[in-house]
C-alpha cells in the first residue's frame, strides 16, 4: 500500500461533504484547514480577561507568567532542531509574541495601553502567515522533497518524482519520473554514490536501470544487506541428460534467483549463440566459477567439450578430463586445437546447409532422415588464455569468435585482464557476452563490461579478491535488469566432479565424423593421437585412448563430400609445430642402418602368435549390411538385449568408428528394430511376432 502524501491529505480536507449542501456549507468546509490558527488567536485574546481579574495585583503570579512565556519559547525552539530553520523560527517567534502579549494583559488588562491595538494587529498578522505557509507546502513542482523526505533533492535529484515502489524483505525498488528536460539517466548514475551514503550501505549496493522506452525514467534498486556473504555450493545438475540448449546453471543472484547461460542460439528468443569472456583477477573465483560451468555442460547428452589450459595443466581441469573430448594442456596442442576449431567451422557449416538447418539446434544431434549420425554442439573452452595469445597473435581468436556462431560452436576464453596489450578491441567485439569476477580497479573493469553496465551500479573492482565467486553477468539471454545485479558462483567439490564425470559418462556424446575429420586434417596426430584420460577409480584410460591414424575421408559417410568441404583448407595446423617431428628424424640420423645387431642371448616364448585378424575395408552401405546381419544374427542367437558395445568389436575391422557406430544403433531404434530400456545402453531386440502381437 503507498504512503498517503501531505497534500493527499490537504486535498482530503479541501474537498466537500458528502451529501447535498448549501454554498455556506461549501466555504465552511474549504476554510476548516486554515482555521487553527485563527482559534489559537482568538483562545489568547479571550483567556487574557479572567486571568487579569485573578493575577492583576499578585506579584508572585506576575513572575510566573514571566518565566512561563521565557520557558514555553525556549521550549519551543528546541522542539524544533528535527524540523527546517525555518519553520524553527518562525514556530518560536510565534510563541515568543503570543506568549509576551497575554503575560502583559494578565498582569495590565488586555485594555490598558497599546495591547488592545497590538492584538487586533498582532493575532491576525500571525495567523495569516500560518495560512500562507500552509497554501504554500502544497507544491505541485516540488515533488523531491516530499515522501522521500527531501532525500533526491539533496543528492541532486530534484524534481524527481517516486511514481511507485516495491518492497521485498532484502530489496527495495522504486520507479522514478525524472524532471523532463533537466535530468538523465547518466545524472542519476552519477548520484548512486551520493545516494549509498545517505542510505548508508555499500557503494555497489544501490543501482539504477534504464527505462527502454522512455528516456525520463529510470529504475532505483537499492540491497540494504549483502545475501551472498555465505559461499553457496553447487546444488546439483539442472537438466541431467537434457540439452545443451537448455540453461546452464552457474551462480545466485542476491535475490535468490539462479544465474544461467545460454550457449546455442535460439532464433524464436533472438538470441546468438554465446562467446563468452571469463574475467578476474587471481583470488576471484573465475576458474572456480568456470569448473562449475563444465560440469554442468557436461551431464549434457548433445555436446563436446575442447579445453585448453598450457599454464596451468592439469590443476584447474584435471578432475574434468575424462569427460572432457580433447584437452590440450601445453602449447603445442592448444595450437592445434585452434587450428582445429578454424577448420572445423566450415565443415559443420555445410553439413548444417546439407540438413536444412541454418544454425545448430538440438535436432541436429540426432541421426538425421539418411542414417547419418548427428551433430552434437561444440565448445571450445580455453582457460589461461593470456598465455596462449601472447605466444601466438592477439587476433587469434577473433575469426572463430566472429564465423563459430552458425557452426554450432560457442568460444569461451577465460583470463585475468582482457586489456588492449594482451587482447586486441576486434576479439573483445566478437566476444559479445561477458562473466566478470572481482578485478583490480575500475579501469579494468571497463575491458570487460560496457559503460551503460557500470553506470547502472556494477563496481567488481570493489571486491578485488576479497569476496571469491562474486561476478556479474552480462551475457545473451540474460536480461538487462540482471545486468549489474551481483551474484556467486556456485562452490563445486572434488567429489561432486568426479561423480559427474562417472554418472553422465554413457549419456555424453562423441565427436562426430564431420567434426572428427575436420580436427584430424587440421591437428594431424595432435588431435588424433590425443590423450584420453581414464575414468575416476580406473587405472588405464578408456578403450579408445590412442585414435587410429586414419585419413579424414575414411572417417565420412559417402553422402558427405569431404573434398568440397576441406577444399582450400591447410593440411597442417602449423608448420612450425612440426619441428619436434624433424627433431625426431635428426636423431635416427645419428644411428648406423650397416651397423649388425648383436646376438640374442635369451629367447622367451609365451605361446603361438595368433592369426591376425584381415581388416576389411567396406563401404558404408556394405558397414551398415554388416550391422544389420550382426543384429539378426544376435536376434537368432536368442538374445533379448544388446548394446552398442556388442557390435564394437565386429564393426571395428571395417573400419568405422565408434559413434558411427552408435548412430546406427540409434537408427535400429528409429526404425523399430530396437527399443530402449530402462537402464542406459541397453536395447531390448523387436521380434517380428512382438509386431504382429501389437
Amino acid at each position: 500500500m503507498h504512503e498517503i502524501l501531505p497534500e493527499q491529505v490537504y486535498e482530503e480536507q479541501l474537498r466537500a461533504a458528502t451529501g447535498g449542501g448549501g454554498v455556506i456549507e461549501y466555504l465552511l468546509h474549504r476554510a476548516k484547514p486554515h482555521l487553527p490558527p485563527w482559534l489559537a488567536g482568538i483562545g489568547t485574546g479571550l483567556a487574557s480577561l479572567p486571568a487579569h481579574l485573578f493575577w492583576a495585583d499578585n506579584a508572585a503570579a506576575t513572575a510566573g507568567l514571566t518565566l512561563a512565556s521565557v520557558a514555553l519559547t525556549s521550549a519551543t525552539w528546541w522542539a524544533g532542531k528535527a524540523t527546517t530553520q525555518q519553520r524553527r523560527l518562525h514556530s518560536a517567534i510565534t510563541v515568543a509574541a503570543s506568549s509576551s502579549w497575554f503575560t502583559a494583559a494578565a498582569i495590565a488588562g488586555p485594555t490598558a495601553g497599546p495591547l488592545p491595538g497590538l492584538y487586533f494587529i498582532g493575532a491576525p498578522t500571525l495567523a495569516l502567515t500560518w495560512n500562507i505557509r500552509q497554501i504554500l507546502r502544497r507544491n505541485p513542482d516540488q515533488t523531491g522533497s516530499g515522501s522521500d523526505g527531501g532525500l533526491l533533492e539533496k543528492v541532486g535529484l530534484a524534481k524527481t518524482q517516486v511514481t511507485g515502489s516495491t518492497v521485498a524483505p532484502n530489496k527495495a525498488t522504486f520507479d522514478l519520473q525524472l524532471p523532463r528536460g533537466e535530468l538523465t539517466h547518466d545524472d542519476v548514475a552519477k548520484a548512486l554514490p551520493k545516494l549509498a551514503s545517505a542510505l548508508d550501505v555499500p557503494p555497489n549496493a544501490v543501482r539504477v536501470v534504464n527505462d527502454p522506452d522512455s528516456a525520463s525514467r529510470v529504475q532505483l534498486t537499492v540491497v540494504p544487506r549483502d545475501l551472498l556473504k555465505n559461499t553457496i555450493p553447487c546444488p546439483g545438475p539442472s537438466h541431467p541428460g537434457g540439452s545443451i540448449a537448455d540453461p546452464v546453471h552457474v551462480a545466485i543472484y542476491e535475490d535468490g534467483t539462479e544465474a544461467i547461460l545460454y550457449f546455442p542460439g535460439d532464433p524464436a528468443a533472438s538470441r546468438n549463440a554465446m562467446m563468452l569472456l571469463v574475467m578476474g583477477m587471481t583470488g576471484s573465483g573465475k576458474s572456480e566459477g568456470g569448473v562449475t560451468a563444465l560440469g554442468e555442460i557436461l551431464t549434457r547428452r548433445d555436446v563436446i567439450v575442447w579445453a585448453s589450459d598450457p599454464s596451468k595443466s592439469e590443476q584447474t581441469l584435471g578432475p574434468l578430463l575424462p569427460a572432457i573430448d580433447w584437452a590440450a594442456l601445453d602449447m603445442k596442442s592448444t595450437k592445434a586445437m585452434i587450428a582445429a576449431l578454424k577448420a572445423a567451422i566450415p565443415a559443420r557449416t555445410a553439413w548444417l546447409a546439407k540438413y536444412g538447418y541454418k544454425q545448430w539446434e538440438p535436432a541436429c544431434a540426432e541421426v538425421q532422415s539418411d542414417g547419418s549420425p548427428g551433430m552434437p554442439y561444440l565448445i571450445g573452452w580455453f582457460e589461461e588464455a593470456a598465455k596462449t595469445i601472447r605466444e601466438t597473435d592477439d587476433d587469434v581468436f577473433t575469426g572463430i569468435g566472429q564465423e563459430a556462431r552458425s557452426a554450432g560452436i560457442s568460444l569461451v576464453v577465460s583470463m585475468q585482464r582482457a586489456s588492449g596489450n594482451q587482447v586486441s578491441t576486434d576479439t573483445r567485439a566478437s566476444l559479445g557476452s561477458t562473466w566478470c569476477f572481482g578485478v583490480r580497479n575500475d579501469r579494468d573493469a571497463t575491458f570487460a563490461l560496457d559503460d551503460d553496465v557500470l553506470d547502472a551500479g556494477a563496481a567488481p573492482h570493489l571486491w578485488k579478491d576479497k569476496k571469491p565467486g562474486y561476478s556479474y553477468l552480462v551475457a545473451n539471454g540474460v536480461p538487462e535488469t540482471l545486468w549489474a545485479t551481483p551474484a556467486r558462483s556456485y562452490l563445486t567439490a572434488r567429489e561432486y566432479l568426479d561423480w559427474v564425470v562417472l554418472a553422465f559418462a554413457s549419456v555424453r556424446a562423441a565427436a562426430d565424423p564431420v567434426t572428427e575429420a575436420a580436427a584430424a586434417k587440421a591437428a594431424d596426430r595432435q588431435y588424433t593421437r590425443r590423450t584420453r584420460h581414464p575414468l575416476p577409480g580406473t587405472t588405464h584410460p578408456e578403450e579408445d585412448t590412442a585414435m587410429p591414424e586414419t585419413t579424414y575421408d575414411q572417417r565420412l559417410d559417402d553422402d558427405y563430400d569431404a573434398d568440397e568441404a576441406f577444399a582450400g583448407e591447410p593440411t597442417s595446423y602449423d608448420a612450425e609445430d612440426s619441428e619436434d617431428d624433424d627433431a625426431y628424424d635428426e636423431d635416427l640420423d645419428d644411428i648406423d642402418p650397416e651397423q649388425p645387431l648383436p646376438e640374442p642371448t635369451t629367447v622367451v616364448q609365451f605361446s603361438d602368435r595368433p592369426p591376425a585378424q584381415p581388416k576389411i575395408q567396406l563401404s558404408p552401405a556394405q558397414a551398415r549390411r554388416a550391422m544389420e546381419e550382426l543384429l539378426d544374427e544376435f536376434e537368432a542367437q536368442g538374445r533379448t538385449v544388446v548394446r552398442p558395445a556388442d557390435f564394437m568389436a565386429h564393426c571395428d575391422r571395417h573400419g568405422r568408428s565408434r559413434s558411427w557406430v552408435s548412430g546406427q544403433v540409434a537408427a535400429f531404434v528409429m526404425a523399430g528394430r530396437l527399443e530402449e530400456t530402462d537402464e542406459t545402453g541397453s536395447y531390448r531386440i523387436v521380434r517380428d511376432e512382438d509386431d504382429e502381437a501389437a
